[in-house]
């Protein structure tokens, strides 16, 4: 089969996030064992979810092909076409994930056809998980398995859409819920209370206040597009009645942070002048990348590209517990993320055709 022949069968199979993907596991793995892998599934804690690892090939090192099976939701999107039917358009083709991230999975799945005939000269490994679109909550559930079941691998490509410009950076980041417990009470006799959204207020000029020290006397690195960490808050809730005091407010915030910072650190100062009543719980995280353009497998990478110049992006993605792993791990793949969660997304064939190039001769 074709790139795009697969990616036609991936688009087909809806993995909107957060939602079930057995379908589309299962017919990954039949293509995978029937190219000659060895495929271990890897079950969601509820169930309804998996990934897989799967080997081709004896012998140490090798190179690991990681990608996820979800999509983001295309609800309320203005599509010219069913999303879940690959449409070519021009030179074009339309689905959704064509681009993030099932345009390079079908690239490695067709690689993975063309081993029984040309073996490669070290093994290939592919690596799929489930639920990166909604804070990489899927790997951490693999992670752990991708030694013991597939071996260390030389390098990791993590594919998500780079133009197939070598990315060796991105921030992590870390996700919170932050709950403000005040005193109710009617609002006749509001100094008498604690309210709720005055606590959640408090929060968010701690917020900003950290954000402006980040901006003027945090780490820096100008290869990224906002050269320093930052804080955000994105939601927030309260109140049951204009005169009722609020008992409870909470507030969603997020910390995107470098990889000379850290989240805990940054979080320390904003939880250290707040006032009674605020408890802060992480939802949700996922660590960064900074991979040293320097380490020979990134660097053999970097060769086999038409640019060879490394850059950063804004996005996150799961490469950095590959990394924390002590593998060698880059981000590399067809597309670009500008065409990534919107209506009508989809990816160049030349794209998938420089995917099927680089991936021939790595392998």
């Amino acid at each position: 089969m074709t790139e795009a022949e697969i990616l036609a069968r991936l688009v087909a199979f809806p993995t909107i996030t957060d939602g079930p993907n057995l379908e589309m596991i299962s017919w990954v793995s039949d293509h995978l064992e029937g190219c000659g892998f060895t495929v271990t599934r890897v079950p969601s804690a509820c169930g309804t979810k998996a990934g897989l690892l799967a080997r081709f090939g004896a012998g140490p090192g090798g190179v690991l092909l990681s990608a996820h099976s979800d999509v983001v939701p295309v609800a309320g999107q203005a599509w010219s076409t069913d999303p879940f039917t690959l449409t070519r358009r021009g030179d074009r083709l339309v689905g959704r994930g064509a681009t993030d991230m099932k345009g390079f999975l079908a690239c490695a799945l067709a690689l993975a056809g063309r081993l029984k005939a040309a073996p490669p000269a070290r093994p290939v490994m592919i690596a799929l998980s489930w639920d990166e679109e909604i804070g990489c909550r899927g790997i951490p559930g693999m992670i752990d398995r991708v030694i013991p079941v597939l071996g260390r691998p030389d390098l990791c490509i993590v594919g998500e859409p780079t133009s197939m410009r070598l990315c060796t950076g991105h921030k992590g980041k870390a996700s919170y819920l932050a709950t403000c417990r005040g005193e109710p009470g009617h609002s006749a006799m509001a100094p008498n209370f604690v309210n709720a959204l005055h606590l959640a207020a408090d929060l968010i000029g701690a917020l900003r206040a950290e954000q402006a020290r980040l901006l003027r006397e945090g780490a820096q690195d100008a290869a990224h597009d906002m050269p320093c960490s930052t804080v955000h808050a994105g939601k927030m809730s309260g109140g049951v009645a204009l005169n009722m005091v609020p008992e409870l407010a909470e507030v969603a915030f997020e910390i995107r942070h470098l990889a000379e910072e850290t989240a805990e650190d940054i979080l320390a100062r904003i939880a250290a002048g707040l006032p009674r009543g605020i408890e802060i719980a992480r939802t949700g995280s996922y660590p960064g990348l900074s991979a040293d353009p320097a380490d020979p497998a990134i660097a053999a990478l970097a060769g086999l590209l038409p640019d060879p110049a490394p850059v950063k992006v804004a996005y996150g993605t799961e490469a950095g517990f590959f990394a924390g792993l002590g593998i060698p791990t880059a981000v590399c793949g067809p597309g670009t993320m500008k065409d990534g969660h919107q209506p009508d997304e989809s990816i160049a064939l030349c794209e998938l055709e420089a995917c099927r190039s680089l991936l021939a001769r790595l392998a």
